[in-house]
């Protein structure tokens, strides 16, 4: 594969063909507690032997308890640039791969996903909400899962062919709003590492990394709220539990008058609606 870059408009010359490169993702988030998942995805990640390639792991798990944050920060540890790639229900495979953008005076450009994007760079690709996908698109990615390690865009008619230090892996929400995956991709997407809930001092920690302006009160309620609702085996997450401690200090500063008790209560009550009181702590 002949390639060649321009790191200042992020292009590269592929077979003849210019494709347009995507940035990478900068986020500032982190990783809270739960230690052995970052262990065990980087562990799928490595590479023993120089005959061995690189596993493409599921993060399968609830909405909101972390896959995401858990793929970004582990790949950030490793030092290296992360495409985030959204999957939808209408994800199409020149979505995934190369897509032509129409210029001016007729002429194709070829844009690079962040997936193809990352292949090509060395970077990580996490893929987002992966079972929304449909087998049309994910069959697009059949070679690149196995020791083949290859896409083929019919858009540009070119074969890519992932960097060595390209790594993948792909978020999954356990629920029914996703499809079941095909069983050839199923087996490509191993291992299955689980997220779960965290513990109550793991969720603490999450809290007040993300609300850093909330004071001990708020973080011991929400969170006491959260494991409450946890042994009830609500999906409530911790996603949630910032939301509600964040509108709750709005509403208590924008007038001054509301109680915290009160503004937590009503934070939880247009939430996550009127059944979720039932977990409110009791004072």
């Amino acid at each position: 594969m002949s390639t060649a870059f321009s790191d200042t408009d992020r292009t590269v010359n592929l077979e003849g063909v210019t494709l347009h490169l995507a940035h990478p993702d900068e986020i500032p988030i982190r990783w809270v507690g739960q230690e052995e998942l970052v262990r065990q995805l980087q562990a799928a990640w490595l590479m023993i032997h120089e005959h061995d390639v690189p596993m493409t792991p599921r993060l399968l798990g609830k909405p909101g308890v972390g896959k995401t944050t858990l793929a970004y920060a582990t790949a950030k540890k490793m030092s290296r640039e992360v495409y985030i790639m959204q999957a939808t229900l209408d994800t199409r495979p020149e979505d995934l791969l190369v897509t032509p953008v129409i210029e001016a005076a007729g002429k194709l450009r070829y844009v690079a996903s962040p997936l193809v994007t990352a292949m090509i760079r060395g970077g990580v690709c996490i893929l987002d909400e992966g079972n929304r996908m449909s087998e049309k698109s994910w069959a697009s990615l059949a070679p690149l899962l196995d020791n083949r390690r290859y896409v083929e865009s019919i858009v540009a008619g070119i074969k890519i062919h992932a960097h060595r230090e390209f790594r993948m892996t792909a978020t999954m929400n356990d629920d029914a709003s996703t499809f079941e995956l095909p069983e050839y991709i199923h087996s490509r997407l191993q291992p299955q590492i689980m997220v779960d809930f965290p513990e109550r001092d793991e969720e603490r920690a999450i809290l007040a990394e993300n609300l850093p302006f909330a004071d001990d009160a708020v973080l011991d309620y929400v969170t006491d709220f959260l494991q409450a609702a946890h042994i009830a085996d609500e999906r409530y997450t911790a996603r949630d539990g910032i939301n509600i401690g964040r509108f709750a200090m709005k509403l208590r500063s924008s007038d001054g008058k509301t109680t915290r008790e009160n503004a937590l209560r009503t934070s939880i009550l247009q939430t996550l609606g009127q059944e979720a009181l039932r977990y409110v702590p009791s004072k």
